[in-house]
């Protein structure tokens, strides 16, 4: 199965690759931004979907998506491992851990 799941962006990892650090119900896995750069900041809610967040959404939509989806048991469980194991690479094929961050948030 692969879902868009809404995540919460906790962390811009690199300016120049518009990637940041989302989190998925505690999992917290590296995506690209670049889809929504200029709408979002540190702290917005996304939709991701195969390593892209797709669309800025609202805390409300976020949290009644993710409770919707926890509902589904083992079919989320799984995306959650996906989404966790999933890599993203910058255009060098360094991976983001290599790139330096510039923002982050707890």
């Amino acid at each position: 199965m692969c879902l868009g799941i809404p995540g919460r962006i906790v962390e811009i990892i690199n300016n120049d690759f518009q990637v940041g650090t989302v989190e998925v119900s505690g999992v917290r896995s590296a995506v690209s931004l670049a889809l929504v750069w200029d709408e979002i900041t540190v702290g917005d809610w996304v939709l991701v979907h195969v390593g892209f967040a797709l669309a800025r959404i609202d805390e409300e939509e976020a949290e009644r998506t993710l409770a919707w989806l926890e509902g589904m048991g083992q079919a989320y469980a799984d995306e959650l491992r996906s989404f966790e194991a999933s890599r993203i690479t910058a255009g060098d094929h360094r991976t983001v851990g290599d790139l330096n961050s510039s923002a982050v948030v707890s």
